[in-house]
């Protein structure tokens, strides 16, 4: 039964609302990515240096560390899944949710235990429809991460990995995250947080540089027992801001594919709505129409 000409007007008037919604989300997140890939950047420099100095650390000395240290038969892995706190960012949070899936998988097919750990809460609320447990999970912060939310959840992980795996702990830390490559592409990732493979750059230097002498004070153990929770804070803050500008790009994308349907329905509407105004005006003129013929004729029959 086709919809009344009121019914389409109201339709209409909706969506005319839904599209300045999903317009002013989309907006919004185009203005908040730029806000985002400059506290990645700005993040970089710590980053590159502390990494130059734990590898410094790692490559000159012969210390063993406990992040450092490969486990000969590893039991228990933790899967930190980095996801949005909201919606409406299209698949962003589902294809992080999957890619651990697929790592929980892979774990396990590897005789390891796997115990979760969620930032975000899309996979809280997934993993709480299902009654899983959870070790610990964080949230509240998916859109703007700072670096003291980045070392709440390093401390966190740490102490796991050096617990012993009979008090809970865990043997290796694996983190699935979002990594933004353009506007267009945001790539959900698995990296390997710990134990801690710490690789040389592979780019040669440039001809006037010159190589670093180094001297550990006190001693190697100790630089790498403050360096290596600050490089892991840093990897995680990286992470974190990677997955906020991939959620802002998702949401954006997301929310110009809805204007754009809502446009495309106003549309459909409004010429549905001419039509029907159309068919009812020709009714009512057909209407009169008929009733002066009607009484044409019983005046003529009257006569």
């Amino acid at each position: 039964m086709p919809a009344s000409l009121r019914e389409l007007r109201q339709r209409r008037t909706t969506v005319s609302t839904t599209k300045k919604i999903t317009r002013a989300m989309e907006l919004i997140a185009a203005s908040r990515i730029i806000k985002a890939q400059q506290r990645a950047q700005a993040a970089t420099p710590y980053a590159r240096e502390l990494t130059r100095a734990v590898s410094a650390v790692a490559t000159f000395s012969n210390v063993d560390h406990p992040l450092t240290t490969e486990p000969e038969n590893p039991e228990r892995a933790a899967v930190l899944l980095i996801t949005s706190d909201r919606g409406l960012a299209g698949a962003y949070s589902s294809s992080v949710i999957k890619e651990g899936e697929r790592l929980t998988q892979l774990l396990r097919d590897g005789g390891r235990e796997v115990v979760p750990y969620i930032a975000g809460r899309k996979a809280l609320a997934y993993y709480g429809f299902r009654r899983r447990q959870v070790a610990a999970s964080w949230d509240g912060f998916s859109d703007a991460p700072t670096y003291r939310h980045a070392r709440e959840i390093a401390d966190a992980l740490i102490a796991a990995f050096l617990a012993p795996v009979e008090d809970g702990g865990v043997d290796e830390i694996h983190v699935v995250y979002t990594r933004f490559v353009s506007m267009l592409t945001q790539r959900a990732e698995v990296i390997r947080m710990l134990p801690l493979e710490v690789v040389e750059g592979t780019e040669p230097p440039e001809p006037d540089e010159l190589l670093p002498l180094y001297e550990f004070e006190p001693d190697a153990s100790t630089v790498l027992d403050e360096l290596l929770p600050l490089y892991v804070a840093s990897r995680i803050q990286y992470c974190l801001l990677q997955s906020a500008a991939s959620e802002l790009a998702s949401r954006q994308k997301a929310m110009k594919s809805a204007t754009d349907n809502a446009q495309q329905l106003i549309e459909r509407l409004t010429r549905e709505a001419n039509q029907a105004r159309q068919a009812e005006i020709t009714q009512e003129i057909s209407e009169i129409v008929g009733g002066a013929s009607a009484l044409a004729e019983a005046s003529a029959s009257a006569d």
